[in-house]
């Protein structure tokens, strides 16, 4: 059986030459992706059509031959399942009916979800399947924090207000949909490792709006919770969070979440991690996206930079972020290529 670079990190392995993958690497900036997406019609049918979606998921493995592949889906297919009207609005991104009164958390189904998600986890064997034998497949699902902000202010927001009143104003009410995102995570998360997923990252895109004691109470805490279970029935599957905004928190996710592994984003100071987060834990990220709009030289600088802050320790290169539509996909192939060099070279190129 081939080597699976992603695995031998997320053991604990310091390589030469780290994995890549990277956040939303199926997307818009592919053409085969808009293709695609142009058949589907609308984006929950999208993720929802195993033939689809399989398609998408394996596009960039096909054009890059990245280390790992990411099922394609949506943090928001959660909510949907649990009975919460979804839909996106073009140009404006997810919409759904917000949450008010906790007679409408009460209402929330987890049973109804696993049926509503059967497309998804089909999606995930078909992946198994097919991808080549050195590519890992990552499963995911949004973090409850994250989850649960665009569920009461029922889309995106800049500042997450809304939500940090709800959960002040109705704390029993807020906790209660916190415990069912992690129920409704664990299932979730527990379904794509039944299905072939081999690793699971978490994302908590939102975690950076909270205090300290926010961060503590409705990250760290729901995380260990979802680790804890999920270790308890697939205890070989390593999992990844993705604190994003967590600055100097990352000490305290670290010590506290119980996962395997940490993505940075784009403000993480790398010297920083290195004197702060223990010696052993794997890392991934953190080149921000806009780099891939720039020029070579820009590009391979910064991927030098990471690479010589993150040597010695187990690191996944990825994003800080999601790539971006705009990205210029001669870059996504040179940065392939440069995580890929020995060190030596791109430090000459990088000069």
């Amino acid at each position: 059986m081939a080597q699976k670079k992603m695995l031998q990190v997320l053991r604990g392995e310091a390589l030469d030459t780290p994995p890549i993958w990277l956040m939303r690497q199926a997307g818009r900036y592919m053409a085969e992706y808009r293709a695609v997406r142009a058949k589907a019609g609308d984006f929950l049918t999208l993720c929802y059509t195993p033939d689809y979606a399989t398609e998408v998921t394996l596009q960039p493995i096909r054009s890059f031959g990245f280390d790992a592949s990411i099922l394609f889906s949506d943090i928001l297919v959660v909510p949907d399942g649990l009975g919460r009207k979804l839909w996106f609005e073009t140009g404006e991104g997810p919409r759904l009916e917000p949450i008010q009164h906790e007679s409408e958390i009460a209402a929330l189904d987890i049973g109804a979800m696993q049926n509503k998600l059967a497309p998804v986890y089909e999606t995930v064997s078909r992946l198994r399947a097919q991808l080549p034998e050195d590519v890992t497949l990552i499963g995911f699902c949004g973090a409850p924090w994250t989850v649960a902000t665009y569920m009461i202010e029922g889309g995106g927001s800049k500042d997450h207000v809304m939500t940090r009143a709800f959960a002040y104003q109705n704390p029993k009410a807020f906790a209660h949909l916190i415990d069912v995102l992690v129920d409704a995570s664990v299932e979730h998360l527990a379904a794509q490792i039944a299905a072939g997923a081999e690793v699971v990252q978490v994302f908590d895109s939102w975690s950076g709006a909270l205090t300290s004691e926010g961060f503590r109470q409705w990250c760290i805490e729901p995380m260990a919770q979802i680790a804890t279970r999920l270790r308890a029935r697939a205890p070989h599957i390593p999992i990844i969070g993705f604190p994003k905004g967590a600055g100097t928190g990352l000490t305290d996710y670290a010590a506290g979440a119980l996962v395997d592994a940490i993505g940075l984003d784009t403000a993480a100071d790398l010297h920083w991690v290195t004197r702060n987060l223990p010696a052993n834990m794997p890392v991934q990220g953190n080149l921000d996206p806009a780099l891939l709009m720039s020029d070579s030289d820009t590009l391979l600088k910064a991927v030098h930079n990471i690479r010589s802050a993150l040597r010695g320790r187990p690191y996944i290169f990825n994003l800080g972020h999601g790539i971006p539509q705009t990205a210029d996909i001669d870059l996504v192939h040179l940065l392939v290529d440069a995580v890929r060099m020995p060190f030596s070279k791109l430090t000459a190129k990088a000069a």
